[in-house]
């Protein structure tokens, strides 16, 4: 079974080598959403809600909430800051990890393979 939670922040960042108006200090209204896969226990929940937010604000949103995230990730596109939070989130069951810059820009990762950056074409 497959549960999920999105989550809002603000935070801004630049592209650098980039080429582009994103090469320049700008910044979004990202939403994250964390999947975790598990079998559903004897209680009835394959995994708590409650917990899937405090481990996502403890280790994710702390430190991307109202940040500079360059700081953070030297190049803090959409899809490296999808495998950073997979990093940062690893010791739960994760399936899924999807970042939108915007209403209609969305990047989705299912974990290490070959969609990571430096692997694989």
């Amino acid at each position: 079974m497959r549960v999920s939670r999105d989550f809002g922040f603000e935070a801004a960042h630049r592209l650098p080598d980039y080429g582009g108006r994103c090469e320049a200090l700008h910044g979004h209204s990202w939403k994250l959403r964390v999947t975790v896969e598990a079998p559903v226990g004897p209680n009835g929940l394959a995994f708590d809600f409650l917990e899937l937010e405090r481990e996502v604000r403890a280790k994710v949103l702390a430190r991307l909430e109202h940040s500079y995230l360059n700081d953070i990730i030297e190049v803090p596109s959409a899809e490296n800051l999808a495998v950073w939070a997979w990093g940062a989130l690893a010791r739960l069951p994760l399936a899924e990890i999807m970042i939108w810059e915007s209403a209609d820009c969305v990047v989705t990762y299912d974990g290490p393979g070959e969609s990571e950056p430096g692997r694989g074409a």
